[in-house]
C-alpha cells in the first residue's frame, strides 16, 4: 500500500540536505570561482538554509506542500540561476505527488521534474549543467529502486569534468570551461547522495 512520509522523516531529509550543502560550501563555491559566478556555494548555503529555518513548519504538511514550500524558498533564496532551477525541480515533484507515496511514484514524480529544469533552463543532458547527474540518477532509478545512488551520482558529476559547457555561466569561456567539473552537477550529486543516507539506498 502506498504510505505519506512521517513528518520526522521529511524533517531528518531537510537536516541531512542542509547539513551536506553546508559541508561543501567553500568546495561549490570554488567549483564556481572556476567556471561561473564564484557564489554557487555561498547561494545554496543561504537556500538550504532558509529551508532549515522553516524545518518544522515545512515537515509538518503532506509530502507535496512541503516539496512545494522548499522548492518556492529556494527560489527566493537562492541567486542566480540555481534559485530557480532547483526551484522548479521541488515544485514540479510536489505538484506531480500525492500525499501517499510508492517508490514508483517517486522515480515517475522525479522524472517530470527533470523535465521541467530542462523548460526552464532550456538544456539538455550533455551542456554540463545539473542535468548531467539528474538524469542519470534518474534512469538508475528507473532501472532499479535498490541502484547505488550516490555512486552514480558522484560519477555523473566527475563526468562533467571534460564537458564542454553549452548553457549557464560557464558557457560563456567556450573551450576553458573543459577540465572543470560543472558546481550545479556536483551540488546535485551531493543532494541526492544526502537524501538517499537518509532513506537508506
Amino acid at each position: 500500500m502506498p504510505a505519506a512520509l512521517p513528518s520526522d522523516l521529511i524533517a531528518r531529509l531537510i537536516d541531512a540536505v542542509a547539513a551536506t550543502v553546508t559541508a561543501h560550501a567553500e568546495e561549490l563555491t570554488a567549483l564556481d570561482q572556476a567556471i561561473g559566478d564564484g557564489d554557487h556555494g555561498l547561494n545554496m548555503r543561504r537556500g538550504f538554509d532558509a529551508v532549515l529555518a522553516e524545518r518544522n513548519v515545512i515537515a509538518a504538511q503532506p509530502l507535496p506542500d512541503a516539496l512545494k514550500a522548499i522548492g518556492m524558498t529556494l527560489v527566493m533564496k537562492i541567486g542566480g540561476a540555481s534559485g530557480p532551477l532547483y526551484g522548479t525541480l521541488f515544485m514540479a515533484m510536489g505538484k506531480e505527488l500525492g500525499a501517499s507515496v510508492t517508490m514508483a511514484d517517486v522515480v515517475h514524480a522525479f522524472g517530470s521534474a527533470i523535465d521541467a529544469v530542462k523548460a526552464r533552463g532550456k538544456s539538455e543532458p550533455g551542456q554540463k549543467t545539473m542535468l548531467d547527474v539528474l538524469v542519470p540518477v534518474h534512469a538508475a532509478l528507473a532501472a532499479d529502486p535498490r541502484a547505488d545512488v550516490a555512486a552514480v551520482a558522484a560519477a555523473a558529476a566527475e563526468a562533467t569534468i571534460p564537458m564542454k559547457a553549452i548553457r549557464g555561466r560557464a558557457s560563456f569561456l567556450g573551450d576553458r570551461s573543459i577540465g572543470h567539473m560543472d558546481p550545479g552537477a556536483r551540488s546535485s550529486s551531493l543532494i541526492a547522495a544526502a537524501v538517499v543516507s537518509v532513506l537508506g539506498g
